[in-house]
């Protein structure tokens, strides 16, 4: 008998061993639930925040529709950074015979209010803006010395900056008064080009700063700096874009963030360039003026906006299109995104 209720005993004790095992394991199992509950919620909440951290860190393209003196100085202001320093304006003082250049009247307000110097750099083909002399005369016809000085920055030499990207260029070649400035604004007409298929700061700051030997290394896509023998290795346009962006890039990193802001104006926009004594005529309406510190954003949005049209009676963006995808032109912010130069997504900030 006594075996017996040792042997139930330790029946009732394994029975109760087990009841309470049970109990701990749902006790657990619900604990573990509630841990994993709650470290979902954590996970979820994590990646909201991070989430709304990617969106809240996209670049701002700032917009507005009013193409004038006023409107450019107000799209200028939305970036909240101020010239301070010597502050250089590039533009383009467009080639004599052309007529959808920036012209002085709509520049003069933001130039003079930030207390700039115009610059520019000799183009590398044989125009009227081949050599200083004839380039600052170019720009007094235009009328950009009633606003500002001008400063063709290579007329005293080059002066090599550094690329972080040297898949095509070992370096970037830009005038040598660059190093009279502390601050830049990149005001860049938004239009088509010949041969990158399209203009706007990312050009700006890669050809449009570049020496004239500069002008040619990226044209060749680092094979010559001679403007004679560029001509011979302009067949690789997917090398030449990329060479824009590391040039561009170069420049970015010359003056540093705070130091540099960017500007498209969407007016006049001809499928040729500036560059044109004899540009077509633009087949587009005036769309308004960008501004970003990010060139890459600031370049997409333009691009964007130009590949969203609607064609109609006096607004037809197929020639533009046709150049763009013609030339590929959309390679050089793929590229430019890709090396760090900027991001290709944004938000769009309407100032009207």
């Amino acid at each position: 008998m006594k075996r017996v209720i040792t042997l139930v005993a330790m029946a009732a004790l394994i029975v109760g061993c087990g009841s309470e095992l049970r109990k701990r394991s749902n006790e657990q199992k619900a604990e573990g639930k509630v841990q994993c509950q709650e470290q979902s919620n954590k996970d979820n909440n994590e990646e909201q925040t991070q989430g709304a951290e990617q969106k809240a860190e996209l670049p701002k393209v700032y917009m507005t529709t009013d193409i004038s003196p006023e409107g450019l100085k107000r799209v200028y202001e939305a970036l909240g950074v101020e010239a301070h320093g010597n502050v250089a304006v590039k533009i383009s003082t467009g080639e004599p015979g052309g007529k959808n250049y920036l012209k002085p009247e709509l520049i003069g307000l933001l130039v003079q209010s930030v207390d700039g110097t115009i610059v520019e750099c000799n183009t590398a083909y044989k125009g009227r803006r081949f050599s200083s002399e004839e380039h600052l005369e170019a720009a007094r016809e235009h009328g950009f010395f009633k606003i500002a000085d001008v400063d063709i920055m290579d007329t005293e030499g080059e002066i090599k900056l550094p690329v972080q990207d040297t898949t095509h260029l070992k370096y970037n070649l830009v005038g040598k008064n660059i190093e009279n400035y502390d601050f830049m604004i990149n005001l860049a007409h938004f239009k088509g080009h010949a041969m990158g298929g399209f203009g706007g700061v990312l050009k700006n700051q890669s050809i449009g700063v570049a020496s004239r030997n500069g002008k040619a290394y990226i044209h060749s896509v680092g094979n010559t700096e001679s403007p004679d023998e560029m001509w011979s290795y302009v067949d690789d346009q997917i090398g030449f874009l990329e060479s824009m962006a590391a040039a561009a890039q170069s420049v970015h990193e010359y003056f540093g963030e705070g130091n540099i802001v960017y500007i498209n104006v969407m007016n006049n926009m001809s499928i040729d360039c500036d560059c044109d004594a004899h540009p077509a005529e633009p087949l587009l309406k005036d769309v308004g003026i960008l501004a970003s510190t990010d060139p890459v954003a600031l370049d997409q949005a333009c691009l964007d906006i130009i590949f969203g049209i609607t064609p109609e009676e006096g607004n037809d963006n197929g020639p533009l299109l046709e150049r763009i995808k013609e030339r590929h032109g959309t390679h050089i912010v793929d590229y430019s995104e890709s090396i760090g130069l900027g991001s290709k997504e944004y938000e769009l900030v309407n100032i009207d």
